[in-house]
């Protein structure tokens, strides 16, 4: 890795995010099952949506970043998490290429707000207004904003995947994911 190594002593503090995006890759790391609590001694999760923390932590050494760009919120969130974090992965094919969440740029913007929120509504319908985070015209991938260390596609990743990368992490190396993933 070309970034400082981590102490050998020291528990590998691990951070996930969940931008624009389904939430399959967070379900996919859970699908680990018993593996992630075989390694769950030799790591922290300092910030994830699977835990109760507010505020982006110092010192992160690995955050998964999971979904697409889609807001200048995501592009804060991106920029404290690159200040604060020793290696980033794009987690994911929406962190990768925006995949899903980008099947929208082809369309206006206020096409898509009008579609989702008047057309195919029956009660109530109206576009939010301060109710949401302003969308940009066009969704982006991770690496459009910020240095990315690692990618780890698939939509989601397979379990498998994403435990062989945690473990190559766990012992300061960068995975081999040859035969492991793909896109889509």
């Amino acid at each position: 890795m070309s970034s400082p190594q981590m102490e050998p002593s020291k528990k590998l503090r691990l951070a996930t995010v969940w931008l624009d995006g389904c939430s399959g890759c967070h379900m996919s790391l859970l699908d680990i099952d018993e593996r992630l609590a075989a390694v769950a001694g030799r790591m922290d999760i300092v910030y994830s949506p699977i835990v109760d923390t507010r505020v982006y932590p110092e010192a992160v050494d690995v955050c998964l970043v999971e979904g697409a760009v889609s807001t200048q919120e995501d592009v804060e969130k991106l920029l404290t998490i690159r200040k604060n974090t020793r290696l980033v992965v794009s987690f994911g094919d929406c962190a990768v290429t925006a995949n899903v969440p980008g099947m929208r740029n082809r369309f206006k913007l206020q096409d898509v707000l009008s579609r989702a929120y008047l057309e195919n509504v029956t009660h109530l319908p109206r576009i939010p207004g301060n109710d949401i985070p302003a969308l940009f015209d066009t969704v982006r991938p991770v690496h459009a904003f910020i240095d990315v260390d690692l990618f780890l596609p698939g939509c989601p990743p397979p379990a498998d995947a994403i435990f062989s990368t945690i473990a190559a992490l766990l012992e300061d190396r960068i995975p081999d994911l040859t035969g492991m993933v793909r896109f889509g």
